[in-house]
């Protein structure tokens, strides 16, 4: 049996962008959209020579499903990750054991299954360091903020307080995103529901 000639890492930059496409729709990156990126990600290759390894292998891993996608491609083309790509894999001890790693961290073997199709679509952009405490902490908060602004109480200052701190904290946790993640998630993020508009409706005493 003839072995598979390796895949040109040109081919493997295409098959990725293409999947990105598949998962985050076509839509253009402008300037500021370009600036915000570079600032908050650093591009795969850059990433890949600081820690001694091959693009090649990353993309492969991403499409294999066993790496996260990249968070944006800029409008070069580059394809930007978080620079703590790496980090979740080396704590579990490899690739290899990422997934298993990772969902245990779900009582729910379904949630976490869900949750690690999500991390693998790249797409917690919405937090400044993707693990499994952050991912379940911006749950809890995202919840406590929709519950709060509900209660009979809203107004009253130490229903005030309390919700402020859940604000703070998840403001924290969050990056200031750009206008494409409102296209591509269809709408406003946690941080324009959960964090502007909340401060907007409900002022700091």
């Amino acid at each position: 049996m003839t072995p598979e000639a390796p895949v040109p890492e040109t081919d493997l930059k295409q098959q990725l962008a293409e999947r990105f496409r598949e998962v985050n729709g076509d839509h253009p990156m402008t300037g500021a959209d370009d600036l915000y990126v570079s600032t908050q990600f650093v591009a795969l290759e850059e990433l890949c020579a600081v820690h001694g390894r091959d693009a090649d292998a990353v993309r492969r891993l991403m499409l294999g499903r066993r790496l996260p996608l990249p968070g944006y491609l800029r409008s070069d083309g580059a394809e930007m990750v978080p620079a703590d790509l790496f980090a979740l894999a080396d704590e579990a001890g490899g690739v290899d054991l990422l997934e298993a790693w990772f969902t245990a961290h779900w009582a729910d073997r379904a949630a976490g299954k869900a949750e690690w199709d999500a991390y693998l679509s790249g797409q917690y952009v919405c937090l400044r360091s993707v693990t499994p405490a952050t991912i379940r902490r911006k749950d809890h908060l995202t919840a406590a903020i929709d519950a709060a602004v509900n209660e009979p109480e809203a107004g009253s200052a130490r229903w005030s307080g309390r919700l402020h701190a859940l604000v703070d904290e998840l403001d924290a946790l969050e990056p200031a995103f750009t206008a494409y993640d409102r296209l591509r998630f269809g709408g406003p993020t946690s941080r324009d529901t959960c964090v502007d508009a909340v401060r907007a409706r409900f002022p700091r005493p």
